[in-house]
C-alpha cells in the first residue's frame, strides 16, 4: 500500500502506549485518550505541545484552533522523517533534473551521476526523526494560522466543512518528508493566480472545483514539467522544496500539486491503487471534490475531470485508497484485536478506502468458497486480498478469515488476486489465483488440471502501450531504386497488416536488382521502425550490407533515435524523425542486387523475446514452479506440455527488468 518503509516510533511503544484503553488508578478506571498518549510519547518535547494547546485554550474564540491543534497533535506519533547529508546530496537531483530539461542529459545520466558521486544510497545511514519528539510550537502555530488564513478568506472555503479542512487542509505534511516551513513562500508565489475567482463579477467562486481548476490550468500550461520514472534511488517525499521543480514521477508531481493546492486553502486528496491491475506498480494522483460533493480527479499535469467520466474507471485495479494525515483508528483496532502481527501495508493505517467511485465494475461484496481454501484449519483470524506484482503477491484488502463465510468487500472486478495469510512474518497463499467477471460477477479460477497443451511466446511483458508503434507501420513501404533521390523508384511490399512479434518475414516477388533500397514511413509515423534487414536470396542468413542513408534528424534531439539505428542490428534501437512525416532509411548497396526477402521490426521497448537471451517460464501451482530454462534463438519460445488455464511468468535472466504474470488462451500471451 505504498507505505512509509519505517514505522513511525518503534512498534512496542506504540502497542504499549496507544492500544492502551485503560490504565488501572486504584480501583478507578481512567481512559488514555490518543492526545494524552501523543503527549505521554513526546518526551521532553511535550513541554512544546503543550504551548499550542495553551495558546488556542485562552480564547474561546479559538476554538477550532485548538481543536485543529489537537489533531495534528494526536496523530502525530505515526509520523516521523529523515535527516543526513546523502539525502540532500540525492535530493538535488530533482533540481539538477529541472535545470538540464532542455541541456539533452537524460535522467539516466544524471542519476547515475549522483550515484557515482555520493555512493548508493541507504535510509540506513539516516537519522530518523519522530514528529512528536521534534516539532516545536513555532513551527505547528504557524502551520495552524496560516491554514486557518487561507481557510476563512478564500471565497471557496464557506464549502469546506472543518473535518474536511483538518485532514485535506490542516496537515503540515504530505508522508515522510523532511517538514519545512512551505505555506508562506506558496501562498505568496501562486495565490493572486485566483484573483480572477475574487472579482465581484466571478460566478462560482464559492466552489472549490473552481478554484483547483484555474489554478491547475496556471501552473501546467507552460510545458516546464519533467515527469520521469527514474531516481537514483527509492527516496522518502521529497518535500516542498524538491517538489517545486515540478520534476519526477507521479508521486513527487502529486506532492507539488498538494502543497499549492493546501497553501492556497483548496482541499485536495492523494488517492492511489496499491498495485495496478495490469502492471506491478501502484499509482498516485490528485482528487477535489466540487460544493456538491461531485468527486474529481486529476494526473497532475493533464486535466481535471469528474471520475465518473474519466477513464481513470477503467484502468483495472482492485482497490483505491486515500491517503490521510490520521490515523484509521477503526480499522487498525478492528484488525489488532484479530491478530497482534500485521503485514506492513496494514501495520499503520494512514488511509480510507475510496473504491467505489473509482470502480467502472463495482461489487459491493463477493464471496469465496470454502472449497477453495487449502487450509481451512489455519489459526490466522484474518484473510487478505492480494494482487500481482511480479512473482509476488501484495494485500489490498483484508476481512476477518472463517472459512465458511468468507467475504470481501467494495473492489473492483477483473483484476487477479488471491487469497493469503500473514504467518509468521509472512503471507501464506491461501487460494489458488482468480479473476471476477466484470459483467456477470462469477469467479474464475486458475488452477493446474490435467489437460496440457504446447504454447509459443512472444514477449516477456505486455505490449499493448507500444500498439501506437506497431500501428506506425500500416502503411509503410519498402522500396528499391537505382537513382539515390528515388525519384524513379519500384514498390517492393507495402505494409498492411500490424505487426504481432518482433521480427516480420515479407518474401518480395520481384526479380529486378536495386542498389538503393529502403524503408519510408507513412504520413504521421515519424518513420517509426527498429530495424529493417535486406536478403538477396530467401535462404540467406546475413542480410546485405551497404552504406547507411537517409533522412537525418530526431524528434527529440537530446534523445537521438536517428536513421542510423536501422541497420545497426539492435532491435531496442530505433529511428523516430523529427518530421511526422517523409522519413526514411535506406542502403547504397554499392551494386544493383535483387531484393528476395525484407524483415523487418517496429519500434519497441525490448519485452519481446530476442535471440540468444535466456529465459525460464514458470507456472502457478500453489507457488511458482519451473517449467525449464531455454536459450532463444528467435523471436519466439515454444515450451511443450505447459499446463493449460494457469498463470504463468517468463523471467529473462539475460537483461531487462519489465515481467507480468498472464495466460494462453485461443494461441495468444493474455496479460493480466
Amino acid at each position: 500500500m505504498l507505505t512509509n518503509p519505517r514505522l513511525s516510533i518503534h512498534t512496542t511503544h506504540l502497542i504499549l502506549i496507544i492500544s492502551l484503553v485503560f490504565v488501572s488508578c486504584g480501583a478507578k478506571k481512567e481512559r488514555i485518550t490518543p492526545l494524552n498518549a501523543a503527549l505521554e510519547l513526546a518526551g521532553k518535547n511535550s513541554n512544546e505541545l503543550k504551548k499550542v494547546l495553551s495558546r488556542y485554550a485562552q480564547n474561546t474564540g479559538d476554538s477550532l484552533k485548538y481543536k485543529a491543534a489537537c489533531f495534528l497533535i494526536e496523530n502525530m506519533p505515526w509520523h516521523s522523517y529523515y535527516e543526513g547529508e546523502q539525502l540532500d546530496n540525492y535530493l538535488a537531483y530533482y533540481r539538477i533534473l529541472s535545470e538540464n530539461r532542455k541541456t539533452g542529459i537524460s535522467p539516466s545520466a544524471l542519476s547515475d551521476s549522483i550515484i557515482k558521486r555520493f555512493g548508493y544510497f541507504s535510509l540506513e545511514n539516516l537519522s530518523v526523526k519522530e514528529d512528536i519528539q521534534e516539532l516545536d510550537s513555532a513551527y505547528l502555530c504557524n502551520n495552524i494560522e496560516w491554514a486557518f488564513k487561507v481557510w476563512q478568506e478564500q471565497p471557496w472555503g464557506r464549502n469546506v466543512s472543518f473535518d474536511d479542512f483538518c485532514e485535506y487542509m490542516l496537515p503540515y505534511r504530505i508522508g515522510d518528508e523532511k517538514p519545512e516551513y512551505w505555506r508562506a513562500s506558496l501562498y505568496e508565489k501562486y495565490n493572486h493566480l485566483l484573483d480572477p475567482l475574487r472579482a465581484p463579477d466571478a460566478s462560482n467562486s464559492n466552489d472549490p472545483i473552481q478554484a483547483a481548476r484555474l489554478l491547475m490550468q496556471q501552473i501546467t500550461g507552460n510545458g516546464d514539467v519533467n515527469f520521469t520514472t527514474i531516481a537514483p534511488a527509492t527516496l522518502p517525499h521529497v518535500g516542498a522544496t524538491a517538489s517545486l521543480y515540478k520534476s519526477g514521477s507521479c508521486r513527487e508531481l502529486t506532492d507539488y500539486a498538494i502543497y499549492v493546492c493546501r497553501a492556497l486553502g483548496i482541499p485536495c486528496h492523494i488517492d492511489y491503487m496499491p498495485i495496478r491491475g495490469n502492471d506491478n506498480v501502484g499509482h498516485f494522483w490528485i482528487s477535489y471534490y466540487d460544493k456538491d460533493k461531485e468527486l474529481y480527479a486529476q494526473d497532475f499535469p493533464q486535466v481535471v475531470r469528474q471520475v465518473r467520466t474519466d477513464g481513470i474507471q477503467r484502468d483495472p485495479k482492485a482497490k483505491v485508497y486515500r491517503y490521510t494525515y490520521s490515523l484509521n483508528r477503526e480499522m487498525r483496532e478492528k484488525m489488532r484485536a484479530l491478530e497482534s502481527s500485521l503485514p506492513p501495508e496494514f501495520e499503520r493505517p494512514m488511509f480510507v478506502d475510496i473504491t467505489y467511485p473509482y470502480a467502472k465494475h463495482y461489487l459491493e461484496k463477493f464471496s469465496v468458497p470454502a472449497s477453495r481454501l487449502y487450509n481451512r484449519k489455519t489459526k490466522a483470524k484474518i484473510a487478505y486480498l492480494c494482487s500481482s506484482r511480479f512473482r509476488e503477491w501484495v494485500p489490498v484488502a483484508w476481512t476477518k478469515f472463517e472459512p465458511e463465510n468468507l467475504q470481501f468487500q467494495n473492489i473492483q472486478k477483473g483484476d487477479v488476486m488471491r487469497i493469503a495469510t500473514w504467518e509468521n512474518n509472512r503471507l501464506i497463499m491461501q487460494s489458488d489465483p482468480f479473476t471476477i467477471d466484470p459483467y456477470s460477477s462469477e469467479l474464475t479460477w486458475y488452477s493446474v488440471g490435467e489437460n496440457q497443451h504446447d504454447i509459443i511466446l512472444y514477449s516477456k511483458y505486455e505490449t499493448g502501450s507500444e500498439a501506437m508503434f506497431r500501428d506506425r507501420m500500416i502503411g509503410g513501404v519498402f522500396e528499391g531504386s537505382n537513382d539515390i533521390n528515388f525519384v524513379d523508384r519500384d514498390t517492393l511490399i507495402l505494409i498492411n497488416q500490424v505487426p504481432e512479434r518482433l521480427t516480420i518475414k515479407l518474401e518480395i516477388k520481384s526479380k529486378n536488382k536495386y542498389r538503393y533500397v529502403r524503408y519510408y514511413g507513412p504520413d504521421g509515423a515519424y518513420a517509426n521502425v527498429s530495424e529493417v534487414a535486406f536478403y538477396e536470396n530467401t535462404a540467406d542468413t546475413i542480410p546485405l550490407r551497404g552504406k547507411k542513408i537517409g533522412t537525418p534528424g530526431s524528434f527529440d534531439p537530446h534523445d537521438p533515435h536517428e536513421y542510423t539505428n536501422v541497420f545497426d542490428g539492435k532491435t531496442w534501437t530505433s529511428f523516430n524523425y523529427k518530421e511526422g512525416s517523409g522519413g526514411w532509411a535506406g542502403l547504397d548497396l554499392g551494386d544493383p542486387k535483387i531484393i528476395s526477402q525484407i524483415t523487418y521490426s517496429p519500434r519497441n521497448r525490448d519485452n519481446y523475446i530476442r535471440p540468444n537471451d535466456e529465459f525460464e517460464l514458470y507456472y502457478c501451482d500453489k507457488e511458482w514452479k519451473s517449467l525449464g530454462v531455454m536459450i532463444s534463438n528467435s523471436d519466439s519460445l515454444a515450451y511443450e506440455h505447459v499446463p493449460r488455464n494457469v498463470l504463468l511468468y517468463l523471467v529473462c535472466r539475460s537483461r531487462g527488468r519489465q515481467e507480468r504474470i498472464f495466460t494462453f488462451e485461443n494461441e495468444k500471451q493474455i496479460w493480466k
